[in-house]
């Protein structure tokens, strides 16, 4: 008795295609480095600008510290402007991000799960939303705000930060919430499980790579916000750290170790936030691609 063996397809690699892939690589890696190398150098120039002293910058502007002055960083920590901007800064990165998860996944599982007229229209008015960003609507933005009794308050900033941070996030998790099968929902439903009910126990849960990507998205875009609080906001006391890396640099212009001291501090948060959460970030991207 023979029994028949399925032929297995090769998986050897091509002598000339294996030859030429590991010559490719040193090339690639070493790219790789200077690209990395170019985007780091300012950063790592700034934060040890922030440990020289003025005579130090402009003798040698290139150097590095000798002797290191730690007197800096500790004037600006222990200052209670640069811990007033960073609390602005957070509510204000941390209640757009509520907002910007809390609407678009509400937004996003009707245009995921429903059918109805208008649906497709509603999906590219959000996706035509990617088109616009503040800059171009920040005089009729400012109007609005103005109109509303929201200037030089964090909310004038929150509300416009959250409309804008929406259509990216319907864009990526509208194909988390499409990936869900019917099957799940007819199967809640023959248990008793309602429309909300599904929502909260089977929606959200498994939608969670989509949501912590828009939400880290939505916080690193207002902790770097720039211009809409330029125009809203008016007192040092409300300002966000972008404004008063500004703000401190005009105020001490002269002492240009100390402003570089303040902003290497200020690039720290949004630095951590980011390198903590980057795979996050591209396993949500990646899974919005995908579904």
């Amino acid at each position: 008795m023979t029994t028949a063996v399925a032929a297995r397809p090769s998986t050897t690699v091509e002598p000339g295609r294996r030859k030429k892939r590991s010559a490719s690589t040193p090339w690639v890696y070493f790219i790789a480095l200077v690209v990395i190398g170019l985007m780091l150098t300012p950063i790592v120039y700034i934060i040890l600008g922030g440990f020289r002293s003025n005579s130090q910058i402009t003798v040698d502007p290139g150097g590095f510290p000798d002797p290191w002055v730690v007197s800096n960083y500790l004037e600006v920590l222990t200052g209670g402007v640069f811990w007033n901007q960073v609390l602005n800064s957070t509510i204000a990165a941390v209640a757009t991000t509520a907002g910007v998860v809390v609407l678009g996944l509400m937004a996003s599982y009707v245009l995921a799960r429903y059918r109805f007229r208008g649906r497709g229209a509603l999906y590219a008015l959000f996706a035509a939303g990617l088109m616009f960003p503040v800059t171009v609507a920040i005089t009729p933005l400012y109007i609005v705000v103005r109109d509303l009794g929201l200037m030089n308050s964090l909310a004038g900033v929150i509300l416009p930060q959250i409309g804008f941070a929406l259509p990216v996030t319907v864009i990526i998790l509208v194909p988390f919430l499409q990936a869900i099968p019917e099957e799940l929902q007819e199967a809640a439903e023959i248990d008793g499980c309602g429309r909300l009910g599904f929502f909260w126990r089977m929606v959200i849960p498994l939608a969670v790579p989509g949501v912590v990507t828009v939400g880290i998205l939505a916080f690193i875009a207002s902790w770097n916000s720039y211009l809409l609080p330029l125009f809203i906001l008016n007192n040092d006391a409300n300002f966000t750290l972008p404004l008063g890396v500004q703000a401190f640099s005009s105020q001490y212009s002269q002492d240009t170790a100390k402003v570089l001291a303040f902003t290497s501090l200020s690039m720290i948060p949004a630095l951590v936030f980011f390198s903590l959460f980057e795979r996050r970030i591209v396993g949500g991207l990646t899974g919005a691609v995908k579904g």
